[in-house]
Parts: C-alpha cells; structure tokens; sequence
C-alpha cells in the first residue's frame, strides 16, 4: 500500500526518485504553479521552455517526464497539467494532478508532490488523489509484470503549516484507503464476491474498527418476512443476506442511513441480459460497497454523525427455483409486488432495506444503486443521477458531491409516471414505463421511503465501473463511485448539527 507522508525540505533537496510539479496555460503560455520555483531555479530559468519545446501546453491529464540536473537529488521530474492557471487550484483539479502523477510513476519509490497546496483543504486533495492514482487491482494476476504501485508520496508543505497539513493527509488518507476497498470489492468477481463473503468481508472490518454489524442469513430473512430480497436470490445457490453497520459518536446530534443495492451477480434472472451485457454485471453491488465503504469512513474520520449502512445482497441468477416474471412478492412491512421483469431486481432488495432502515427513525435516508440503463443512457458514463422526495435535501445531496468532486445531476420524479407501476394482482408492480425507466424505478423506490423522511436515491449506473482507460485518478474497472459523496455528506451534517 502507498504510505502518505508530509515533508517541508525544499523540493530540490528531497531524497526521492521523482520530483512532482505542476504547470499550467495561460494566455502568454506556459506557467509554472507556485511549488515548482525550487526545481525551476535548478534548470537555471530554461524550464518552462524546455518544456514547451517538448510540446507540454499545461492541460488537465499532461505528464512529461524529464531527467533532473544538478542541484536537485531527485532523479527525475515530472510536470504535471492543472489546465487553465488560475490563482488558487480548486480541490478536484489537485486530486486530478496527483492521481494522473501516481498512476504514471507507478513502479517508483519515494515521489516528492510539489503542488500548490497551500490549504488544508488542498493537501488532503493531493494526498486523496495520489493514493486513488496509486491503485492497481492484481488479485488474479499470475503472469505478467504490472508495475508496483508508488512506495511513498511525500506531500511538501510549508513548515507553518505542517501541523494541519498532516490532520489533512491522514483525512485524505482514509478517504483513499476506504474508496479504494469499495474499488477491490466490485473488481472482485462474483465467483469469490457472494452474499456470504461479502457479509463476512463487512464482519471483519467491523472487528477492525470496533463497529456492531448484524448479518440476517436467509433463515432471518425468511422469518422477518424479507420477500424482496429473498425472492431476488432464490434462485442462485449462494442465498442472500442484509447486512447492519453502524457508526455513532457520543456527541452526534443527527443520524442517516445510507442503502446500497449488493447485486454481486446480476444475470438478470428469468428475463435474462441479452449477450454483451453480462460481462461486468459483477459490478453490480457497487452501491453497497460505496455504503460500507462510506460508513467505515465516517468511522475512521470520528464524524459527529450517527451513520448506518444497510447492505443489500442477494445474487440475480436463473434456475428452476428463480424468480418468475408475474410472481407477487410480500415484502418486508406487508405491501405485496408483482414482479413483472426479474432484471429489476436491485429496486426488489432496496425496497427491503429502505423500510427496514426507515424503522430506526433517521433524519434522512440515502440509497445507492446502479439501478437503471435508462439511467446511464441519459447522463453517460460520468455522471449519475439524484431524486429526492425533498428538494432542499436533494440539494444537500448534490452540494455535497460538488464539494467531493463526483458529478452528478438533479433528476426528477414525474407524477405522471408513477400510474404505471399500478399492477392488476397485487399493491405495486416492480416496472412501469420503458421512457423514463430510471425516474419510474425512483418512484418505485420512493413507495417504500418512510412518510416524512428526507431521502435521495443516487444512481450510479454509469460512473460506477470504467470500461475504458483510465483517467486522472480513475481507473479501469471499479472508481468508488459515491463514497465521497456519501462522506462529505456526513462531514455536511455533522457540522450542521454542531
């Protein structure tokens, strides 16, 4: 694992293999970002038109390796893009800048970040970005070289400022750490991630950090009268699971809930994916991994929140005892669903879960789920979506993964819509209308929200796991989607309660 450390040596007199500086464009060209006037003074004034003869413009995702002269016991350096200079970088584009350093020296020992991080908030960014840059997932790799991850990232500092800059390390430290266990969870396949092992992943962390996890096997879950989630995994022969984990601090005046959707295999059942779309349904319990993940690191971080994660996990699978489209389930609380289409099924366990959740009286709720296709053709793979049946906390919601730098995008819940999940048999039909499929699956989740709860449901269908090259900070296959979010939210709440 990459450790994290803080220095104030100058950045030319730091021991390491790499030196890190950031540079960026202007409309006289390129500039370098305050931290780089140590390493500049060692080119003797050449540096920014070296690098210009290299054809370094300054943009966002750049990296030019070049070797170090004398005056600097670094071996190398690396500029790195910012994009547009500006007097103060915001938080997103440090974290962009140290991920794209971290995954391109990847193999290194000792790299100095010399970046302008001038602020707290700014060296937790860094420190944040390396590690999530820094990540590579081998588990199964037994051939082939993939290069080490970095040994250490040393964020240089001023010496003023070296108290705060190390609290704000270790909070970006434990927001990589935990994002990048969300990340090993939905890379992991499902042949090793099930219900079971994915409880008993969540077991241990518990032990590890001292928090209360309740696991309901499917006995439980039979006898507490979880029709959606049992009826989702019966037909797979690894049974289903809702796990508990909690967080509470002695001085918290505010509590949530996060629900994440633990689909660990989504065939989609008896109405079976079509070929080409199951090669990463694996993915598919992201949004509990970005849950357990998140409670952990409220734990970690000692927030002033009580926070309580419920995960969802069930495996979506054909067989002779699967599920049948025109079967009607109870679900936990007594509403009964006719189950029209087996492929929509994580909206079956959240169900469960939400009113479960709902029982412990929160003062909102927070579900996460890659839930929808609809959802991923409307906003792509970089975005994902967020309804509320409460504008002012769907509001909360989407300032808090601003801050985090995760994009996401107000959806709405059209009373139009909500006619179609009406069924002929039973109180609700699990799918509606085709146009609009991601809103009416939120409408469908919205029926089993406690009346007068604030709740926001995130889909994650499209950020969750990067088919393509990696980017920034992000790499191919699981990103932690929505762990910040669900982080910075309860840092928001925290603070708003004090």
């Amino acid at each position: 694992m990459t450790a994290l450390t803080v220095s104030t040596s100058p950045a030319a007199s730091l021991p390491a293999d790499c030196v890190v500086i950031g540079v960026a464009k202007s409309p006289e060209g390129l500039v370098l970002a305050p931290g780089a006037a140590a390493v500049a003074e060692a080119f003797d004034g050449t540096l920014t038109g070296l690098l210009g003869v290299l054809g370094v413009t300054g943009a966002e995702g750049e990296a030019v390796k070049l070797p170090a002269p004398a005056g600097i016991r670094a071996g190398l350096v690396l500029a790195v893009g910012l994009g547009d200079a500006v007097e103060v970088y915001d938080a997103e584009t440090l974290r962009r800048a140290a991920g794209v350093a971290a995954r391109t020296l990847a193999g290194a020992g000792t790299v100095a970040l010399a970046l302008p991080a001038g602020t707290a908030e700014a060296v937790e960014a860094v420190a944040a970005g390396g590690l999530l840059g820094a990540y590579t997932f081998t588990a199964y790799r037994t051939t082939g070289h993939v290069a080490a991850p970095v040994r250490e990232l040393a964020i240089l500092v001023d010496r003023d400022g070296r108290t705060d800059a190390e609290a704000a390390v270790r909070r970006g430290g434990v927001l990589g750490q935990e994002l990048n266990r969300a990340r090993d969870l939905v890379n992991t396949p499902a042949n090793d991630l099930h219900p079971e092992s994915f409880a008993a992943a969540v077991v241990t962390a518990g032990r590890e950090y001292g928090l209360p996890v309740e696991v309901l096997d499917e006995e439980a879950l039979g006898a507490g009268g979880y029709g959606g989630i049992l009826g989702v995994g019966q037909g797979s022969a690894r049974p289903p699971r809702l796990v508990r984990i909690a967080h509470t601090h002695p001085e918290a005046r505010a509590s949530l809930a996060f629900v994440g959707k633990g689909i660990t295999y989504d065939s989609g059942g008896i109405s079976l994916k079509p070929v080409g779309a199951n090669e990463i349904m694996k993915r598919d319990m992201a949004g509990a991994a970005a849950v357990f993940a998140g409670v952990l690191a409220a734990a970690r971080l000692g927030l002033r929140v009580n926070v309580t994660g419920w995960l969802a996990l069930a495996e979506n699978m054909p067989s002779g005892s699967a599920l049948r489209p025109g079967d009607v389930l109870r679900m936990y609380g007594g509403r009964t669903v006719e189950v029209l289409n087996t492929d929509a099924e994580g909206r079956l366990v959240l169900a469960d879960a939400l009113v479960r959740a709902g029982e412990e009286r929160p003062d909102s709720i927070v579900d996460v789920a890659t839930l929808t296709a609809a959802m991923r053709f409307g906003l792509g793979n970089h975005l994902f979506g967020v309804m509320s049946n409460d504008d002012a906390f769907r509001g909360r919601v989407l300032a808090a993964a601003a801050r985090a730098g995760e994009p996401a995008w107000p959806m709405p819940l059209p009373a139009e819509l909500r006619g179609s999940l009406d069924s002929r048999v039973a109180d609700l039909a699990n799918y509606g209308e085709r146009m609009g499929g991601g809103l009416v699956a939120g409408l469908f989740l919205r029926e089993f929200v406690p009346a007068g709860t604030p709740w926001a449901h995130l889909d994650i269908a499209g950020p969750a796991f990067r088919e393509g090259e990696p980017s920034g900070y992000t790499p191919s296959g699981g990103t932690g989607c929505a762990v910040r979010t669900l982080v910075r939210l309860a840092q928001d709440t925290a603070t708003a309660t004090r």
